[in-house]
């Protein structure tokens, strides 16, 4: 519990509670906890190779109005790794089942990287379930790109575990354009690395996949939609960004100036200010 003094009053603060659940899709997802439990929920959703960690430097900036759930999905972090169901689809479902074991009717869903397509595909199946959507570095479909083939034909297809930790060091910092602190980044790497090579394969071949070119579907999106891009973020470029406005009716698109594919790490005060007026100003 966390205590401030603000206009000579004491504020109360929760630190994120750490949980477990069990849910009908047959996995235990970790999850973060914090806020208010009656108010609005929230949901967060991170990339591939993350957790719930994610957003750790995002919750402290957050009022207790916000009952926000930071999701570890399956394959990653501690949740569990069963030996199929990778597919965007997948995670969407363990998204539901989340919501359902929670009871919780609606929320807002925030997707970083991977965890925004799984919530664009939330967003398209399940709209009476969604009062806010918010993408954090995305792309208008999970298929995969050329670089993404390249990728997989070089390195994921031959992937065995232990997986080298310089690989994942790799891959994390090759998308921050911003320092951040060594001990979160220490964190961030040991996350990634609990990742066995199986998931690495059958997250990257479920791309290929028609089901996961649903770009053709977006326009199904009816919620109010923030899309937040770092301009020099190296994984998806502006084009994503605007084919996401144009495909959303609505979607606004707010651009950090010098922020790469984490900004929501590199810029945790301006994202969480961000997102707490875009919830403020939801119907």
């Amino acid at each position: 519990m966390r205590w401030a003094i603000e206009s000579g009053l004491i504020r109360v603060s929760l630190a994120p509670v750490l949980k477990t659940v069990e849910l009908s899709t047959e996995v235990n997802l970790p999850y973060a906890e914090q806020g208010d439990p009656f108010g609005v929920p929230v949901v967060f959703l991170h990339g591939f190779l993350d957790s719930w960690h994610s957003f750790e430097r995002v919750l402290p900036h957050l009022p207790e109005s916000i009952c926000a759930f930071a999701i570890t999905q399956r394959g990653h972090g501690d949740a569990s790794r069963p030996a199929s169901g990778y597919s965007i689809a997948d995670f969407s479902a363990d998204l539901a089942a989340f919501m359902d074991a929670l009871d919780l009717a609606t929320a807002v869903i925030i997707g970083h990287s991977m965890g925004s397509a799984v919530a664009q595909r939330f967003a398209i199946d399940k709209p009476e379930r969604t009062t806010g959507l918010v993408l954090i570095g995305a792309s208008s479909t999970a298929a995969g790109t050329p670089a993404a083939r390249r990728f997989w034909d070089t390195t994921v297809s031959k992937l065995t575990d232990p997986v080298d930790p310089a690989l994942v060091r790799q891959m994390i910092e090759s998308t921050l354009t911003q320092p951040m602190p060594q001990e979160f980044l220490d964190t961030a790497v040991r996350e990634g690395l609990k990742v066995p090579a199986f998931v690495w394969r059958a997250a990257f071949e479920s791309r290929w996949r028609p089901e996961s070119d649903f770009s053709a579907e977006l326009s199904k999106i009816k919620t109010p939609t923030l899309i937040v891009w770092g301009d020099q973020d190296a994984r998806y470029p502006r084009s994503e960004q605007e084919a996401l406005v144009r495909a959303i009716a609505g979607a606004r698109l707010v651009t950090y100036p010098g922020a790469g594919h984490l900004l929501h790490w590199e810029e945790p005060e301006r994202f969480s200010a961000d997102l707490v007026t875009f919830i403020e100003n939801l119907p």
